[in-house]
């Protein structure tokens, strides 16, 4: 089993219309300590992500907000709604609002982003960690002490299992066809590496019949599978999406067509709505991320070196650029799963590290 990789099972569709819909996973039994460091209220906390329509995104928008709360500071969430330009314009407003006094994750919205936001924190005197995007040369400890860490989770691995998942639930033979998320993002490109490696192992018994970037959007992925399902009809074995949205709009228009338990889906995320349709057997399985956990320690470290708690400076690499833990979610795990979140401790900064991020080609 790769690296960071745990068997165990999570949940969407009507959580798309609206965020509160789709704060209702962090429902599963976990619940945020107070922590033991001292009050620090004239700091401003706040996560920057891609959209709150996302059940992911806005997950993790609860666990930053969640973890402001247990301080009693400041909180704001950003969105920049696919835009690059309105990410960064929104956050050195927020610099130029705050004086500095800041305290940010940011998932940026295309890998070149990280640059920008770092540099505008660093110059500003903000805390920055940024979570899944960034480009490989651009390091944390290079940028000391503002840029705090790099939070990812190592698509590689986790899609290849993910993708023999799919294989054995329509027997190990076939095609199929994949979707993909915006091509320059880094989940995207690893997510797709990790699913030609998995059709290379199979030895020719499944092939990719074709693969179309969704840009991580429920209804692209939607039409460019009705198109499919007119295009190869019966030749399309599985579905393979880089996320649950695509895997949800993927699964939608299989049950306009009749095809849904028939032609299995799996995705990434570990949404709600994605588990249910593990559970109900539409989908073969997800890879959960626990975005609660991304979104509160991804303010809870830098916060503990704001506050003086932390000397960043001195902690080792595998602390500033880490993978986080993914479980594999499948209909025999999806009963342990739900039952088995954990207690989060923000003291605990890195109980969910699993080893410093490696970089690819």
């Amino acid at each position: 089993m790769p690296k960071g990789l745990q068997m165990s099972a999570l949940t969407r569709r009507n959580m798309l219309k609206g965020a509160g819909g789709a704060l209702a996973i962090g429902t599963l039994g976990i619940s945020f300590p107070k922590p033991a460091i001292a009050k620090e209220t004239t700091w401003t906390l706040a996560n920057s992500m891609r959209s709150l329509a996302n059940p992911y995104h806005a997950t993790f928008a609860k666990g930053g907000e969640d973890f402001a709360k247990s301080i009693d500071a400041k909180y704001e969430t950003l969105v920049t709604e696919g835009n690059s330009e309105k990410g960064v314009a929104d956050i050195k407003a927020l610099l130029q609002r705050t004086g500095g006094k800041l305290i940010l994750t940011v998932v940026p919205n295309d890998s070149p982003d990280a640059r920008v936001i770092v540099e505008e924190c660093k110059k500003a005197g903000a805390y920055v960690v940024t979570q899944w995007n960034k480009p490989g040369d651009l390091h944390p400890w290079d940028h000391d002490p503002n840029y705090v860490a790099h939070m990812s989770f190592d698509g590689v691995p986790n899609a290849k299992a993910l993708a023999n998942v799919l294989f054995k639930a329509f027997g190990g033979e076939g095609g199929v066809v994949a979707l993909g998320g915006i091509l320059s993002n880094v989940p995207a490109i690893e997510r797709k590496l990790g699913l030609d490696m998995a059709i290379k192992d199979s030895g020719g018994k499944v092939t990719l019949l074709d693969f179309q970037p969704a840009d991580w959007n429920e209804q692209k992925a939607f039409d460019i599978t009705q198109a499919w399902i007119t295009r190869f009809g019966g030749k399309i074995k599985g579905v393979f999406a880089a996320n649950d949205g695509m895997g949800m709009g993927a699964l939608e228009a299989l049950r306009q067509n009749g095809l849904a338990g028939k032609v299995p889906v799996v995705g990434l995320d570990g949404i709600a709505e994605a588990v249910k349709a593990t559970e109900a057997g539409e989908f073969a399985g997800t890879v959960a991320w626990d975005p609660l956990w991304t979104g509160g320690m991804g303010l809870a470290v830098p916060y503990a070196v704001a506050t003086g708690k932390l000397d960043i400076a001195k902690e080792p690499h595998a602390h500033r650029e880490f993978y986080g833990t993914g479980i594999l979610v499948t209909k025999d795990t999806v009963a342990g799963f739900k039952k088995g979140a954990a207690k989060l401790d923000f003291n605990d900064l890195w109980s969910k590290a699993t080893g410093q991020i490696q970089y690819r080609g």
